[in-house]
This record gives C-alpha cells, sequence and structure tokens, in this order.
C-alpha cells in the first residue's frame, strides 16, 4: 500500500469514528504525523532548526528515508522536480509533502533541506530565513550539571570565554541554555545531555549569523573554545585566559 493510500485509510477510519468532514478529518491526521516523532537512531530537530550535519547524516542513511516515508532520497528528488519545486518557497514544499504525500512532519522537513541543498536553493547551514547557523558538540568528563554551570556561572563561564558577552534568553539547568550573543542579532541555543554520573555532552547551535564566512569562523572558534572548556573542568588548566579573537565577536 503506498503512503497517500495509507493516508485516505487513516482519515476515512476517523471519519468513521468522529463522524467528522473528509477535510476536517483529513487535517487532523496530518497534524498527527506532523507531531510523529523519529526512531532513537535519527531522532533530532528539524534540521531548519539545527544543523546541516542532521541532513548530511540522513543523506547517508537510504534505508532510513525508504522505511519512513516510501521513498529513497533520488526519487523524492524527482518527484519534487516533477513538481517545479525550484520555484517554491521552503514552507510549500514541505506542506506539499505532508498534504499530498502523507510525509510526516519531521520527514518533510528533512527531505525539503536535502532538496534545496541538493538543487543549490540553499548553502549549507543556511536557514530559511536567510541566516546562517555554526554547531559544535564536545563530550567532557564532568557531571551534566557541572557542564551546565560552566555556561550559567558568569565568573566560571569568563575563564573560558573571555571577553564574551551574553545576555541570557533562558537557562533551564541542567538542559538548555539561551542567550544573545555580545550584543548582535546572533543568538546561541546550547543543550546539555548526561551520559552518566561523571560524563556529560554540550551541544551548541549559533544562530543568525549574516552570512557562510561568519558561520565558518564561528564553528572552529566554537570547536577551539569547548577544547579549552574541557581542559578547564577536566583538569582545572587554563589554557589560554586571553582570547581576542573571542573578544571581537
Amino acid at each position: 500500500m503506498t503512503r497517500q493510500k495509507s493516508l485516505k485509510s487513516r482519515v476515512r477510519a476517523r471519519m468513521d469514528k468522529t463522524g467528522e468532514s473528509y477535510t476536517t478529518a483529513r487535517r487532523q491526521v496530518l497534524g498527527a504525523s506532523t507531531r510523529e516523532s523519529t526512531p532513537d537512531t535519527t531522532r533530532q530537530e528539524a534540521p531548519d532548526s539545527a544543523s546541516e550535519n542532521g541532513v548530511r547524516a540522513l543523506r547517508r542513511s537510504e534505508a532510513s528515508v525508504q522505511e519512513r516515508t516510501g521513498r529513497g532520497w533520488d526519487q523524492w528528488f524527482s518527484l519534487l522536480d516533477g513538481w517545479d519545486a525550484t520555484s517554491r518557497t521552503h514552507t510549500e514544499i514541505a506542506a506539499w509533502l505532508v498534504e499530498e504525500h502523507g510525509v510526516p512532519g519531521w520527514w518533510a522537513q528533512s527531505i525539503t533541506v536535502a532538496y534545496e541543498q541538493e538543487r543549490g536553493m540553499r548553502a549549507p547551514g543556511q536557514r530559511t530565513d536567510g541566516t546562517f547557523s555554526a554547531n559544535a558538540s564536545k563530550t567532557i568528563a564532568v557531571p551534566v550539571q557541572r557542564l551546565f554551570e560552566a555556561f550559567d556561572d558568569a565568573d566560571l563561564r569568563q575563564q573560558w570565554l573571555p571577553g564574551a558577552r551574553l545576555d541570557v534568553r533562558t537557562a533551564t539547568p541542567p538542559k538548555t541554555f539561551r542567550a544573545d550573543w555580545n550584543g548582535e542579532a546572533s543568538r546561541i541555543v546550547v543543550g546539555f545531555t548526561t551520559m552518566g554520573e561523571t560524563k556529560a555532552r554540550v551541544a551548541i547551535e549559533h544562530e543568525k549569523l549574516p552570512g557562510a564566512e561568519a558561520a565558518a569562523e564561528m564553528k572552529a572558534y566554537w570547536r577551539e573554545r569547548f577544547a579549552v572548556l574541557k581542559q578547564l573542568l577536566e583538569h582545572g588548566v587554563e589554557r589560554d585566559r586571553e582570547d581576542p579573537a573571542g573578544q571581537n565577536r
């Protein structure tokens, strides 16, 4: 059974159960599909709000997209070409995949971003609003609460991010930390994951960067800063208190 037939079957089943019209039942079924989560092996945010690395990883997994959507990458790209998707917006493409082909919302976003990158409609790291993002992550041998404090505690933060000014938006210990960056338009979104009692992982997305060059620069910057953070938290070593490059960001 194709995914379209499966969608129609679910819509009719809901109509029989609720007495709703076809249009209303279809809208509710599609809404449920959009909220559907992905398997643990691929669970992450939609690529538009995260890293292009997520899309690259998915592109390497033909079996995953085939299993979850009923088609492989090249099949979806050919289908989108036939629909003249290069002339459509990101929102139009994703909505078409959901509404016409019953693709779950997360996968519709994934396919749309991958297609846009494949056809040169979007540069790697570029979001739908035209800005760019940079990502970095690090596993550090400390409890997750201590890793969170490295961002949330201003004195501790100064030891590995000298000169950086963060205007905190929200901080939910020990899970997430969001802040505006150095009084600029960009901002950081940080997530923390426990990997045991004495090990945790930090992942950062630096959003709203003005271009690909700025994204590449900040990606390198965060990788270097995370190396300093690891030395500081694991060994109490402040590898470099002076960071002129960081002061200007």
